[in-house]
């Protein structure tokens, strides 16, 4: 299959610390030919040398119906690099072939006019983003509708807040039907829902094979968007593969470096003085080692750490978090009133936990140490800092196709009775493999789809309802 997308030996050059030169008269100029040499002689180098590689060096290519995150610290040239396939920019050297309609949404009302109203703007948005007037008059309602702005459509978007713009302008690329879509990180400045309302919309686009090259430094959209992840540093492409795989990576290697001291937060940072966090370990039931485990399944861990002096009663914690940094959870010894008397040189705490029943997805890990009950018992959470804290990368749930809009976590109810009328059923003999049982039923699933039957769990036998008065009778 031809890739939509075909990048080759791409670089892009800047010059920097320069000024733009004053005109000059034929004296002046000859006057710099002649100091030339001497400027040479001396060393002195011309302002104009003075550039910056912000690309170098990239060969991509990207498939038709791609989704594809774009991620890496600032200055590394995820913007430069949409700039250049939305042509915007031009390159210094190599060849970018694009073999389909672009939409691009790379800075927040770009293209939009202060002095115009909102309608207005739908129209020369769309006309900048290569859309025709009779096209947009037929999304012109649509658009409207995803960008709620409804009641403010003829007032000039100088009065609109930067989250109307972005609503706005992200509904023009989104109804603009490309077979390419470009957006570079416009998503950080609305609310939640309506994130949530774009990557849901990014989603219906991509099943009907649009190619998305999607920037963002949330790691959580990324890996919910994005079946591949490209990494940039410092203008050049260090890592290309499975995004799973590749967030991991990156967010290890970032945590992990010590020019990264994220601002004076002494709890992202291990400790040198006191204690530090050396390994952590997670073994599946059959006692292997992994970072992948099956929903539902149980799981041991293991944290070893070295204290340089003795600590009394302390309190280790193994914490989850979502990639968006949402706390799933965490366990402790301190939770379960397991009081170690003191660490001192090496020591590991192992733990066998419950079965993770986390919907399907990746998370990080995370092991802190802490004085015996840490802010718990000083009732003050905010300012307690714990005595080590380390990020020992990701661990990832596979398992049935549940997704965030089904929460965090699936627990089986223990018992369910439905009532109707005088009939009553009951259900309790769901087991922790029921949810797989459900979703393996794709058969049953589809033939209630094509008879437009709402789907539902069925029972395991069939029902024997009870009336008010004691007696059974089979359901009819």
């Amino acid at each position: 299959m031809r890739p939509i997308i075909r990048i080759e030996n791409l670089g892009k050059q800047y010059t920097i610390g320069t000024r733009r030169a004053s005109y000059q008269t034929l004296r002046d100029s000859l006057a710099d030919v002649a100091r030339a040499p001497l400027r040479w002689l001396r060393g002195e180098r011309s302002s104009s040398e003075d550039t910056i590689w912000a690309l170098k060096d990239i060969n991509l290519e990207v498939r038709p119906g791609e989704v594809v995150g774009i991620i890496g610290r600032n200055g590394a040239g995820k913007s430069t690099l949409l700039k250049v396939l939305s042509r915007i920019t031009e390159p210094t050297t190599g060849r970018v072939e694009l073999f389909g309609r672009v939409g691009s949404l790379l800075e927040v009302g770009t293209g939009f006019h202060p002095e115009l109203t909102g309608r207005e703007n739908i129209y020369l948005n769309g006309a900048i983003l290569g859309m025709r007037r009779r096209e947009i008059a037929r999304h012109f309602d649509a658009i409207v509708a995803f960008a709620e702005v409804d009641q403010f459509l003829d007032t000039p978007v100088k009065h609109y807040s930067s989250g109307m713009y972005m609503r706005l302008a992200f509904a023009v690329a989104a109804h603009l039907e490309p077979e390419i879509l470009v957006v570079d990180e416009v998503l950080a400045v609305g609310d939640l829902p309506f994130q949530q309302k774009c990557l849901n919309r990014m989603k219906t686009m991509t099943a009907s094979g649009v190619t998305v090259l999607l920037v963002s430094h949330n790691m959580a959209a990324i890996q919910t968007c994005c079946s591949r992840v490209i990494v940039l540093h410092a203008g050049r492409v260090s890592a290309d593969g499975e995004a799973v795989d590749v967030i991991e990576t990156f967010q290890q290697d970032n945590w992990n470096d010590p020019t990264d001291y994220r601002g004076a937060d002494v709890s992202r940072n291990d400790s040198v003085e006191d204690v530090r966090l050396v390994a952590f370990q997670m073994f599946a039931a059959d006692g292997a080692t992994t970072k992948t485990l099956k929903f539902s399944d149980p799981v041991r861990i293991r944290i070893d750490l070295h204290a340089n002096r003795r600590i009394d009663s302390p309190m280790i914690v193994f914490g989850i978090k979502r990639a968006d940094g949402t706390i799933i959870c965490n366990f402790t010894n301190w939770y379960d009133n397991f009081r170690i008397d003191y660490i001192d040189g090496f020591c590991s705490l192992e733990g066998w936990l419950p079965p993770l029943r986390l919907i399907p997805g990746c998370y990080e890990i995370h092991a802190l140490v802490w004085h015996w009950g840490g802010g718990h018992l000083s009732g003050d959470m905010t300012r307690s800092t714990p005595l080590a804290s380390r990020m020992f990368g990701h661990f990832q749930v596979v398992g049935p196709p549940l997704h965030n809009h089904d929460g965090v976590f699936q627990v089986p109810a223990e018992k369910w009775r439905f009532s109707r009328g005088l009939r009553v059923a009951e259900h309790s003999s769901m087991t922790a493999q029921s949810v797989n049982d459900i979703f393996n039923e794709v058969e049953l699933l589809q033939s209630w789809q094509s008879n437009s039957i709402a789907p539902g769990i069925p029972y395991t036998d069939p029902s024997v309802l009870h009336n008010q008065t004691g007696k059974s009778e089979n359901s009819s």
